[in-house]
C-alpha cells in the first residue's frame, strides 16, 4: 500500500482493532482488570500484526506489544506468546515502518464506562535522503465512535461512526455511511488555556508551567490555565484537535508508539507538535523512547515553549 491508500489503511486498521477491543470488553467484563488489560492488548496486537503482514508484507512493524519485555503476557484462552516486532536491525534499514499502539490507555480500557482510550496506527517512511518522517496515521477512539486520520491531501479528517457500525473507511454502499469532515485544530480563547494532563500523575512541571503562564502571560492579567485530567496520550492529543482542550504537554516518559499516530494526525490538522524543547519529533530510532511532547495550536506554541524552558520542564 502506498500514497493515499496508506491513510485509508491506517484508519481502517485502527477502527477494526478498536472493534476487537470493544468485543473484548463485552466478553471478559471488568471484574479482573489485569485479565482485561492483557487480553485487550494482545488481541488488538495480534489483529494488527496479522493484518499488516497480509496487507503490507514488505513493511516493518514496531508495536508496543511486540517487544521482548512483554513476551510473557497472555490473553484469555490463548497461551501463545505475542507476535514479535521486526528485528531492530531490519527495522532501522527498512523503507517503511508501521508504528502501532494496539491499546493506548489500558487503565481506562479496564474501567467500566471510561471512553478515553485509543488505538494508534502510524506509518513512517524513508525519503530519498535516507531520513524519514511520518506519512500517515490514525487514532481510533472506539468507545467514542470516532477516528481521527490523516488524508492524501496532507490534511486530516474526523470520522464519526457509532460503535459496532461498519468500518468508517471501507463500508460499502449497502452499509451505514458515517460522517467524515475535515479536521483543523481550533485556536484557544484569548487569555485562556486548557491543558490536558494525566488522570493519575500530572507532572509537577505542568503545574509550575500553569503558575508561570498565569503570572507572566500576555498583559494585563496573564493566562487563565485550567489543567484537565484525561486518560491516554492519544485521547489527550485528540482532545486538543477536537477543541476539548488547548494543549497537551508531557515530559514524564513515553515511547514512539505513544505519540506517532496522534502526532501525524495533529500535524495534518495544522497543530504544532514537537519535543518540549521545540525540536522535531523523530521516529524509527534504535531506542524507541521518546519521553516528551508538546501539541497545541501554533498560536500558543511560542508561549508554551518559553514557559516550559523557564520552569525547567526540558529533558535532562
Amino acid at each position: 500500500m502506498r500514497d493515499g491508500d496508506d491513510h485509508a489503511l491506517a484508519a481502517e486498521l485502527a477502527g477494526a482493532a478498536g472493534r476487537v477491543l470493544l468485543d473484548v470488553r463485552d466478553e471478559v467484563g471488568f471484574a479482573d482488570a489485569r485479565v482485561l488489560k492483557d487480553t485487550g492488548d494482545l488481541r488488538a496486537h495480534e489483529y494488527l500484526m496479522a493484518a499488516l503482514a497480509e496487507r503490507c508484507p514488505g513493511d516493518a512493524v514496531l508495536s508496543e506489544e511486540g517487544r521482548s519485555s512483554v513476551a510473557g503476557k497472555r490473553s484469555v484462552d490463548d497461551d501463545r506468546a505475542p507476535t514479535r516486532n521486526t528485528a531492530t536491525a531490519e527495522r532501522l534499514t527498512a523503507g517503511r515502518v508501521w508504528i502501532v499502539d494496539p491499546l493506548d490507555g489500558t487503565r481506562e480500557f479496564s474501567e467500566e464506562g471510561r471512553r478515553d482510550w485509543a488505538v494508534h496506527v502510524a506509518l513512517w517512511e524513508r525519503d530519498a535522503s535516507g531520513r524519514g518522517r511520518l506519512v500517515a496515521g490514525a487514532v481510533a477512539l472506539p468507545a467514542q465512535g470516532l477516528t481521527l486520520r490523516t488524508d492524501a491531501t496532507g490534511g486530516a479528517s474526523l470520522v464519526r461512526v457509532e460503535p459496532g457500525e461498519p468500518d468508517p473507511v471501507t463500508a460499502g454502499s449497502g452499509s451505514a455511511q458515517p460522517r467524515e469532515v475535515p479536521l483543523h485544530v481550533p485556536a484557544p480563547d484569548a487569555g485562556k488555556l486548557r491543558v490536558a494532563v494525566s488522570r493519575t500523575r500530572p507532572p509537577e512541571f505542568v503545574r509550575k508551567l500553569a503558575d508561570r503562564l498565569a503570572a507572566a502571560g500576555p498583559a494585563p492579567a496573564g493566562v487563565d490555565v485550567e489543567l484537565v485530567p484525561i486518560g491516554s496520550a492519544g485521547a489527550k492529543i485528540s482532545a486538543v484537535l477536537l477543541g476539548e482542550v488547548d494543549a497537551y504537554v508531557h515530559a514524564g516518559g513515553q515511547y514512539e508508539w505513544d505519540s506517532a499516530a496522534p502526532a501525524a494526525v495533529a500535524l495534518g490538522a495544522g497543530a504544532h507538535a514537537s519535543r518540549v524543547d521545540g525540536s522535531p519529533l523523530e521516529y524509527n530510532r534504535e531506542d524507541p523512547r521518546l519521553p516528551d511532547i508538546l501539541v497545541c495550536h501554533p498560536v500558543s506554541a511560542s508561549m508554551l515553549l518559553s514557559g516550559i524552558a523557564e520552569v525547567g520542564g526540558l529533558p535532562g
